[in-house]
């Protein structure tokens, strides 16, 4: 079946690069095609963040990149997306439109390549657009552009002013909360609401959790991600001490799951949340994140590079690297390459310590990048684990309890 070879683990080392493709393939596994499209069309930000992933930690290549997507770029991108829709006979794609931050590519860019896409698929082929940006640009005459679009936007936005102030801040010190704020009362109230995506939040666990919430709800936004901070077992993240069964972030996540879970009234779909509750009732996974389902994501970088996630450039110099190039290569090259085959092969490609424990189909080893040590490559669980473990197991004793009231009701 495709994505799902023996039950023999096939990557025996934690370094991709060295996966037999060959012994995989024989195995009777298939790659599947890629549906997620993310497009860095511009290379440098208006912000400082300090916990971006793409200018302060490990991978800095972003350095080396021109600044933005050039029209040649985008058009050979455009023509390497249409044809590996069509070849794969897709139903439907996603675009996310990303950076850096995107809005500094100008409309034109974007409407160049939203309009090449869609009107290069076949015919009954959903192109689905998304833009995620930091909001400080946001203005009428984008948003305007984006509903003649069709784009879905997403804003990043840590919770409130001390929240957001804290990390999202401009060259000079100053913080983002007022203009983004902005931005998000003309999306959220206005006649653009339909086009909100949702609002993206990186987890600091110093914020109150539920104040954190609360700011993030006063938007109204259709869902939110909650992010944990970026790292791995050699630079660990904020107040994660890795020789520590200390859950930091679970306890923090788990305040508001009950105050989400609880509430009478669906205010927003917190996609984590609902992720794993999907994983819990037998449902694939549709998220990186959590879940052993085959990624199905490429990014096109800046320059036309053909790379993996670029969360990976949290992890060291390189790792997103498959010396693919939209002027010279397919996409489908692309998904017999190492390092995207091991997203593909699912348990196969998790730790020891993974496969054997019991809630490995839900949490699927954690985030990849969060996996990497440089003695074992991404063969570790996630650094994150205690708190994963701690948090799915919550999750789903609230979820079990509910059944069993229901079924005892009958």
């Amino acid at each position: 079946m495709p994505g799902s070879p023996d039950s023999e683990p096939l990557l025996t080392q934690g370094f991709p690069e060295t996966l037999d493709v060959d012994a995989v393939l024989a195995s009777g596994w298939q790659p599947l095609a890629f549906q997620q499209f993310i497009l860095k069309i511009h290379s440098r930000c208006d912000l400082a963040c300090h916990h971006c992933y793409v200018y302060e930690m490990a991978d800095q290549s972003w350095r080396l990149q021109p600044r933005r997507m050039s029209d040649a770029i985008a058009d050979r991108t455009v023509q390497r997306i249409v044809e590996h829709a069509n070849d794969h006979d897709l139903p439907g794609i996603d675009v996310i439109l990303h950076g850096g931050e995107p809005l500094l590519a100008g409309r034109d860019l974007i409407s160049r390549l939203v309009r090449g896409i869609r009107g290069g698929v076949a015919t009954g082929t959903r192109v689905n657009v998304t833009i995620q940006t930091n909001g400080v640009r946001l203005d009428e005459t984008f948003l305007r552009l984006f509903n003649s679009l069709e784009i879905r936007i997403g804003v990043s936005l840590d919770g409130d002013q001390e929240a957001q102030d804290r990390h999202r801040r401009f060259a000079n010190g100053r913080g983002s909360h007022t203009p983004v704020s902005q931005a998000l009362r003309a999306l959220a109230a206005g006649p653009y609401h339909h086009l909100f995506n949702g609002l993206l939040c990186t987890i600091d666990v110093r914020n109150d959790p539920l104040r954190t919430y609360e700011a993030l709800l006063e938007f109204d936004p259709p869902a939110i991600d909650f992010l944990l901070p970026h790292g791995n077992w050699a630079a660990p993240p904020p107040f994660r001490d890795t020789g520590s069964p200390t859950t930091p972030y679970a306890d923090w996540l788990i305040q508001i799951f009950d105050r989400w879970y609880d509430s009478p009234v669906l205010q927003t779909d917190v996609r984590l949340f609902r992720e794993i509750i999907r994983l819990l009732l037998g449902s694939p996974s549709r998220a990186e994140t959590v879940g052993i389902s085959p990624v199905r994501m490429v990014v096109i970088e800046t320059d036309g590079s053909i790379e993996q996630s670029d969360i990976l450039k949290s992890a060291y110099q390189g790792a997103t690297e498959t010396r693919l190039h939209v002027l010279t290569d397919s996409l489908d090259r692309a998904l017999l390459h190492p390092s995207i085959v091991a997203r593909q092969i699912g348990e196969n490609a998790l730790s020891s310590a993974c496969r054997s424990c019991d809630i490995v189909s839900i949490c699927g080893g954690g985030l990849y990048a969060h996996r990497y040590s440089p003695a074992t490559g991404f063969a570790e669980p996630s650094v994150y684990c205690p708190d994963l473990y701690r948090l799915i197991t919550h999750i789903s004793q609230r979820c079990e309890r509910d059944v069993a009231r229901l079924q005892g009701g009958k």
